[in-house]
């Protein structure tokens, strides 16, 4: 599982861009507002990660801030929703808008999003309702990708953690205090493997 990148900016267009870490390029499909936040090529960029896992292809897609890539991750959630049309509504409404609309059941609102009709709407509102509390609406929302968050930059393996547990089942909001927890515990030198051990210890 990728949960973050850091590397060299090799190549970026609309479609796609490419970042080489360590000898090796990677193809990462990014919404529009990340795009527009990236550094000129051939310098260091970095971008939460999502792996989307299919039967034919493994396909990583990069957002500028933890929030969209988390926002991200629960649209995929919504019946109907796939890859494409998640990556359409984050570059179209930051997180903190998102959580405003699906709380509010702003169904006008959501609809201005291109390929978003009054059924899927619905669907997000439904789906969503009771998933989107723990989204901020933070300046984090327009993180440069050049300055990633101190805690990534300190030990990478707390969103590689975070990200495990979500995929275990555990609500992003209790997966980031467990592991915040446990990462003040055992400092910066924490390795992945002990850090899971107790963050899921103390999520039981």
């Amino acid at each position: 599982m990728i949960a973050t990148l850091r590397g060299s900016l090799q190549y970026k267009s609309p479609e796609h861009i490419i970042i080489d870490v360590h000898g090796v390029g990677y193809e990462i499909f990014v919404p529009e507002t990340t795009l527009h936040q990236l550094p000129e090529e051939n310098q260091e960029v970095f971008l939460h990660i999502h792996t989307h896992v299919r039967e034919d292809a493994l396909l990583l897609f990069g957002f500028a801030s933890r929030a969209d890539k988390q926002s991200y991750r629960l649209l995929l959630t919504v019946s109907g929703v796939g890859p494409k049309l998640a990556m359409a509504i984050v570059a179209a409404v930051t997180p903190g808008e998102l959580a405003r609309a699906v709380s509010g059941e702003d169904i006008t609102r959501l609809i201005q999003v291109s390929g978003v009709g009054k059924k899927t709407a619905k669907r997000l509102c439904l789906e969503l309702k009771d998933k989107v509390e723990f989204i901020p609406d933070l300046p984090s929302d327009t993180t440069q990708t050049d300055h990633p968050p101190q805690d990534d930059a300190i030990n990478p393996a707390v969103q590689d953690c975070i990200s495990a547990l979500i995929n275990l089942g555990y609500a992003p909001a209790d997966a980031e205090e467990a592991v915040a927890k446990v990462f003040e515990k055992l400092g910066e030198e924490a390795g992945l493997q002990e850090m899971l051990r107790q963050a899921l210890q103390s999520l039981a």
